[in-house]
């Protein structure tokens, strides 16, 4: 195996790719400009047979389900024995998809989960920079009831029954990221 290149961000690897046309690519999830299901789904729009693994420190079920939704063929924590990772390059170049036990079980109970919108997400990206009903409602130009209504279809969905457990499900899970809430 040989390292044909290496990129310090998203687009920085996408150009790569272009340029160099890996027989596999590994790619962190979390890159300055672009991360991980971004890079994935432009490299495997363009190259339908790309075959990218990616190695980093996040396990949340909704990281994983993003970047295999994306078109990843493996996705392993980093620190993984060198053995495994190298079964793993070898797997992904075959055609095979490859997730260590414990990633399977938490990408199993992410898809069984009910899909949150995209305005139950702006809500609760809001909820998490510590806006209130009232604030959340003003700002997205919507009536307080109305975001009730989407605090109970939350609930309902997070399987929890008020805002701070709803708010630390969401980092839980990887539905939100704290540096995505800027205050």
């Amino acid at each position: 195996m040989t390292v044909v290149a290496q990129a310090d961000n998203g687009r920085t690897a996408i150009d790569l790719y272009r340029e160099y046309r890996p027989d596999v690519a590994l790619l962190d999830l979390r890159m300055p400009s672009l991360d991980a299901p971004e890079v994935i789904a432009v490299i495997r729009q363009e190259f339908r047979n790309a075959r990218i693994i990616v190695v980093t420190t996040f396990d949340t079920d909704e990281d994983i389900y993003q970047c295999l939704r994306a078109g990843a063929m493996a996705y392993l924590l980093k620190g993984v024995p060198p053995e495994e990772l190298l079964e793993t390059i070898r797997a992904a170049h075959a055609g095979q998809k490859r997730i260590p036990l414990e990633m399977a079980a938490k990408l199993t109970e992410r898809m069984s989960s009910p899909e949150l919108t995209a305005r139950e997400l702006e809500v609760l990206r809001l909820l998490v920079r510590g806006r209130s009903n009232k604030e959340i409602a003003s700002e997205l130009s919507i009536e307080e009831g109305t975001v009730r209504a989407h605090f109970n279809n939350l609930f309902q969905k997070l399987e929890v029954s008020d805002r701070t457990q709803a708010a630390m499900a969401a980092l839980r899970r990887g539905l939100i990221r704290l540096e995505d809430t800027p205050p």
